[in-house]
């Protein structure tokens, strides 16, 4: 278990600290120029998740890294005045935006592992002149962060990137305060996923591979002690969708998988409280 949880981590950061690098890169001398969600083939995923109005204002590099599969700080309702946590958060468009809705008398923690995510996140927040912000070093698995000290937990596109959920949500139940809301967007899947796909640990990188069962994430929330857990469809992936995100990662599948593929998974709203 350990060598699959630092093989994943390994993976992950090489690929999300590239990604980063292309979007600063590109920012700065036009030498990359890609949007992270094309490179990584996971526009059915990536796209048009945010509106204009909410991107207003936000640094490029913020919006070109964003690699989400949803908008949890739409969806979470945050208030002014609360304390949020973001969990992977990359580029820190979702830190950004949370920074807006909680206020001055609130704060944003993101928590990355990625250096290079890190300094792209760090250079964001100075070109947004937010100051009720905070980007953490640290792994999801192990939060930096006190007990009860969070409101609200969002991430986005995340946890399914972890080789130990049951170690992810046990922490995020740890730092939430009684009566803290986790609000995250997740791919989750339904049915059975063929084993081929499971096998290739590239495709952890675009959503799929770590995607839970919807009944299992419900499980293993309850058994970290939440309450109220609810998982709502947002986006349903069709076959060609899958396609995409199988030959970003070199891999090319016959069509009669790709059709099992087809609906098995989805973007979903996942939400449960601590009591």
């Amino acid at each position: 278990m350990q060598d699959e949880i630092a093989r994943t981590q390994t993976v992950v950061k090489d690929k999300y600290g590239e990604l980063a690098r292309q979007v600063s890169c590109g920012s700065n001398s036009g030498c990359c120029g890609s949007n992270a969600a094309h490179t990584l083939g996971a526009d059915a995923i990536c796209a048009n998740l945010y509106d204009g109005q909410e991107l207003s204002g936000l640094p490029e590099q913020a919006v070109l890294a964003s690699l989400g599969c949803g908008n949890p700080t739409a969806l979470a309702q945050l208030q002014p005045g609360q304390i949020v946590l973001d969990l992977g958060s990359g580029g820190g468009i979702d830190v950004l935006l949370s920074a807006r809705r909680v206020g001055p008398t609130g704060k944003a923690y993101g928590l990355d592992m990625t250096e290079d995510m890190l300094e792209l996140a760090r250079a964001n927040q100075q070109k947004s002149g937010m100051t009720n912000v905070e980007f953490l070093r640290g792994e999801i698995e192990n939060i930096p962060l006190p007990d009860n000290s969070v409101d609200v937990i969002i991430s986005n596109c995340v946890i399914n990137l972890s080789a130990d959920k049951d170690r992810v949500l046990a922490e995020a139940y740890r730092v939430l305060k009684p009566g803290g809301m986790l609000a995250v967007s997740d791919v989750v899947c339904r049915g059975s996923v063929p084993a081929e796909i499971r096998r290739h640990v590239e495709l952890w990188i675009g959503c799929v591979a770590g995607a839970l069962h919807e009944d299992d994430y419900q499980k293993k929330l309850e058994q970290a002690g939440f309450v109220e857990v609810s998982i709502e469809p947002t986006r349903v992936y069709q076959a060609e969708d899958a396609r995409g995100l199988m030959e970003a990662s070199g891999l090319v599948l016959d069509q009669a998988v790709l059709d099992q593929v087809g609906g098995k998974f989805y973007s979903g709203f996942v939400r449960a409280r601590k009591p």
